[in-house]
C-alpha cells in the first residue's frame, strides 16, 4: 500500500525549484501557471532568497506548482493507494487525486496564500516546533502560554502558534521533558484563530470550484479521516487554515490501512522524517530533486507489481 504525502509551507528552500525545471516541458507549464494566478513562480523557485520565498502570498503557490511538478514526473497514479497532504500539502493532494484540476489548485491556492498573508500582517506571529516530550504535557504547557497546538505532528512534534511574544516565552520556557523549540520559516500563525479572517475568503473562492470525488483514499489532516466526497474535500480545505493540522491521526491511518511505502512530493524530507520515526520500517522516498526520480520509481514498480 503505497501513500503518497505533499508537505507544507516551510518546506521550502532558495532555488529548490531549479532541477525540477530542466524536466523536459516543466518551464512551459510553470510559465503557463505563472500567467494564470499573476505570479512569476520560475523566478520565487530559483532566484529569489530565503526572505522572498518566506512571504506566505509566495510561498504557498510555489509549494503546490512544485508539487504538481514533481507528482506528474513520477507517471502513473495506479501504484498509489492513498494521498495526503500537510497543511498547504492538501491542495497538491486534492489535485492529484482528481479531486481539482491543476487550474483550480493553484487559483485556490493563490487566494490562500494571500489571504493569509493579509490575516497575519494583523497581529504580528509566528510558528515555533516542539521537540520531544509527551504530547499532553507539551500541549497543556502550551495552552498555559496562550498558544495554540497548530500542528501535532506525531514523532514528538507539536508545532505551536501565537504572537512573536507568545513564542518568545516558549523559547524561554520549554515544555517539561522537550528536548529543544524551532522557529519555522513561515510569516503567520497558522492553523489558529488568527487566519480566521481567511476563512471566509477561501469559502467564497471555493464557489467557482467544481470538485469530483477523490479517485484514491483521501486522507484528511483535519482528523485523519478518509474522505470519499470531493464537496467534503474542499470544506475541508476551507475551514483547516484556522485549525489543527493534526498528521499524527493521518500517520496512524496509513498504518491502519496497511502503509508499506511512502512517497514524499517536492519539497520531501520532513514528512518522510516524521515517518521515519512513527512509521519505523516503511520504506519512504523523499523528492529533493529529479535525482530521488529513479528511487522513487523503484518503489512505485515495487508496488504495482
Amino acid at each position: 500500500m503505497l501513500v503518497l504525502v505533499a508537505p507544507g509551507q516551510g518546506a521550502q528552500t532558495p532555488g529548490f525549484l531549479t532541477p525540477w525545471l530542466e524536466l523536459p516541458g516543466a518551464a512551459d507549464r510553470v510559465g503557463a501557471w505563472s500567467d494564470a494566478i499573476g505570479l512569476d513562480l520560475a523566478h520565487y523557485g530559483t532566484k529569489a532568497d530565503a526572505d522572498e520565498i518566506r512571504d506566505t502570498a509566495v510561498a504557498q503557490p510555489l509549494l503546490v506548482a512544485a508539487g504538481l511538478l514533481s507528482a506528474s514526473a513520477l507517471g502513473s497514479r495506479t501504484a498509489f493507494g492513498a494521498v495526503s497532504g500537510h497543511s498547504v500539502g492538501e491542495i497538491t493532494a486534492a489535485a492529484y487525486a482528481g479531486v481539482l484540476s491543476e487550474a483550480e489548485a493553484l487559483s485556490f491556492v493563490r487566494t490562500r496564500g494571500l489571504a493569509m498573508a493579509e490575516a497575519s500582517a494583523v497581529t504580528e506571529t509566528g510558528m515555533a516546533a516542539v521537540l520531544g516530550g509527551e504530547t499532553d504535557v507539551v500541549v497543556a504547557h502550551l495552552e498555559k502560554l496562550g498558544l495554540t497546538p497548530a500542528n501535532i505532528n506525531g514523532a514528538g512534534q507539536i508545532v505551536a502558534a501565537g504572537t512573536m511574544e507568545q513564542i518568545a516565552a516558549l523559547e524561554a520556557e520549554k515544555p517539561e521533558g522537550s528536548m529543544k523549540v524551532v522557529a519555522l520559516k513561515v510569516a503567520g500563525a497558522f492553523h489558529t484563530h488568527h487566519m480566521t479572517p481567511a476563512v471566509a475568503t477561501l469559502a467564497k473562492a471555493a464557489q467557482a470550484l467544481t470538485p469530483a470525488d477523490p479517485e484514491l483514499k483521501y486522507v484528511s489532516n483535519k482528523d485523519g479521516l478518509v474522505v470519499a466526497t470531493g464537496a467534503d474535500v474542499v470544506a475541508r480545505l476551507v475551514g483547516q487554515v484556522a485549525n489543527p493540522v493534526r498528521w499524527d491521526l493521518c500517520m496512524e491511518t496509513f498504518a491502519a490501512l496497511g502503509v508499506t511505502g511512502i512517497i514524499e512530493l517536492c519539497p520531501g524530507g520532513t514528512l518522510t522524517g516524521l515517518a521515519k520515526r512513527a512509521l519505523k520500517g516503511v520504506p519512504s522516498v523523499a523528492l529533493k530533486t529529479p535525482d530521488d526520480l529513479e528511487k522513487a520509481a523503484a518503489l512505485v514498480a515495487e508496488h504495482a507489481a
